[in-house]
């Protein structure tokens, strides 16, 4: 069902023609949308789904590794003690009050089948009709499809296969013997749950950086803050450096978790119910759990905005088509930027040149 919320008396979702459309009602939109509220601009957010609906599909187990006080939206801190792990559904809950609460203009169950370039903005294509707009912010993240490797297809089909976007709570992995490929934040974290009531095998690829939830008796990000680390350039020495290791797992206690969990080597091969490691060795197995993250799916998009890979070419944000902008990738302009609460940073910067273009 397709819903809309108005932040003024004026219906700016009536109007054919906006200012800035933002594709996207999550915590990155709903940050820009605070940062666009009081520009005097015609602006719109359409969201595929209800607002706060992605965090709110995740497994039921879920918490942030972010304690609440680094989890607000601007103008409105995180409803929870400092110092304590917000819920996924915590979160699905605050950004759907946050929008309401500031009654931004939202049009929920609205999916953008096709953004097309015109000779004075874009005109998107919706299940819910066809919008006009000079600027257009992509604010969906990069993460929209559930990456799989092709291996899978090399298992019986008698072995249930799940995504972690599919991944629900134990009672959702049937069988007693289940593998899981993966161990950046959401393969550690659903291994140790399933470790209690399965025989749980974990295919670790590449050692990811790992860091304690509390150092010195203090949280982790009241260091990275403290000491400017969320704060460093993309393409700064230390940023590099951080993401050729990959995600940041933080918070999790491999020592415990390999006394849980059989950890084996990268999955190298399948064949039938038998997983093969690179060392050679092999389990059978009953399910398989994918954390194998996502890939990012821009193909609504009818502009040359992505490299060979599917990722997004832009500074800080700003892509090579004038007028079509992004917010919430990761590292767009930091590793905050990518972060329930570190978002606005990014969503303060692009406001203010989107509302530039708008009035140049």
């Amino acid at each position: 069902m397709t819903t809309t919320q108005h932040l003024k008396t004026t219906d700016t979702t009536a109007r054919s023609d906006l200012d800035v459309l933002v594709v996207g009602a999550g915590q990155a939109g709903l940050s820009l949308a605070w940062h666009l509220a009081g520009r005097g601009l015609a602006y719109l957010l359409v969201d595929a789904g209800e607002v706060g609906g992605s965090w709110r599909s995740r497994w039921d187990s879920l918490r942030l590794f972010t304690p609440a006080q680094y989890d607000g939206l601007p103008g409105s801190a995180f409803p929870a003690p400092a110092d304590t792990y917000p819920g996924k559904d915590d979160v699905a809950d605050y950004l759907a009050s946050y929008a309401a609460t500031h009654r931004f203009p939202i049009r929920t169950g609205t999916r953008v089948t096709r953004l097309v370039p015109a000779a004075d903005g874009f005109t998107a294509h919706t299940t819910g009709g066809t919008l006009r707009a000079r600027n257009v912010v992509v604010a969906t993240g990069a993460f929209q499809r559930p990456h799989v490797p092709a291996l899978g297809e090399r298992f019986d089909p008698s072995v249930t296969q799940l995504h972690t976007s599919g991944y629900r709570n134990p009672g959702s992995v049937p069988g007693e013997r289940v593998l899981v490929v993966g161990a950046g934040n959401s393969g550690l974290q659903t291994a140790d749950e399933l470790a209690g009531s399965h025989r749980v095998t974990l295919a670790s690829g590449s050692r990811a950086l790992a860091l304690p939830q509390r150092v010195v008796g203090r949280d982790l990000f009241w260091w990275l803050t403290r000491t400017g680390v969320l704060d460093k350039p993309a393409d700064s020495r230390l940023a590099r450096r951080v993401r050729a290791r990959g995600d940041l797992v933080i918070g999790a206690d491999r020592r415990r978790l390999a006394r849980r969990v059989d950890v084996r080597p990268r999955l190298a091969d399948a064949d039938g119910r038998a997983a093969t490691f690179a060392d050679g060795s092999s389990v059978e197995v009953d399910s398989v759990l994918w954390a194998t993250g996502f890939r990012p799916d821009y193909t609504w998009i009818e502009a040359d905005v992505t490299d060979a890979d599917g990722a997004v070419r832009h500074r800080s944000g700003r892509s090579p088509v004038p007028g079509l902008w992004f917010l919430g990738l990761p590292w767009q302009r930091t590793r905050g930027s990518s972060l329930l609460g570190f978002v606005q940073r990014d969503a303060a910067d692009l406001a203010a040149r989107v509302d530039a273009a708008v009035r140049a």
